[in-house]
């Protein structure tokens, strides 16, 4: 189960980090807001069908066809781990070739639709405040990593828990 675990979530870690690099690399850190998370999430939900996979393939070779829901949901969460681990650090990565502040570009950003709305005042100073609260925040890696980390784990327990459903029943894709 092990070399299941490690093979399937390093090759959701490098297709879900290496997106993410590519997708970092290529828009200098910040993708056009109108199809950006987009884009994200269909990456990580391409990645993690190696949880499908990988939990598929634990059961047809290991177990001769046959596992229950609770290993397969666990399978299925240790290869998002693994996957989680391997998109974080792209994201440092990242960050570190691109050069520049992310962190302070996000906060501008937060100020900019503030304006755009039409903030005046204090609600304009409140979020002037909580701007510049987000861009301190951010910069404490404490933050910033488990920040990472909460964009593509839940999507892999999400992918895990449909995968274990339906992979648990042998008559579904039965090992030939």
């Amino acid at each position: 189960m092990w070399r299941t675990l490690l093979k399937y979530g390093l090759i959701a870690g490098v297709i879900a980090g290496g997106a993410l690099l590519t997708v970092s690399l290529l828009y200098d850190g910040q993708p056009p807001p109108t199809y950006g998370m987009a884009l994200g999430y269909t990456s990580m939900l391409i990645a993690l069908t190696a949880v499908f996979v990988g939990i598929k393939r634990h059961r047809d070779v290991a177990l001769g066809g046959v596992i229950r829901f609770w290993p397969a949901f666990g399978l299925g969460l240790g290869i998002s781990l693994l996957a989680g681990v391997f998109y974080v650090l792209a994201w440092e990565l990242s960050m570190v070739l691109i050069g520049h502040d992310f962190a302070e570009m996000f906060g501008n950003m937060m100020l900019e639709r503030a304006k755009a709305q039409g903030l005046q005042g204090d609600a304009l100073a409140q979020a002037t405040a909580r701007a510049e609260q987000f861009v301190a925040m951010y910069r404490n890696p404490l933050v910033r990593l488990p920040m990472t980390f909460a964009e593509i784990f839940p999507v892999g327990v999400l992918v895990s828990l449909v995968s274990a459903l339906v992979l648990r029943n042998p008559r579904v894709l039965p090992a030939r």
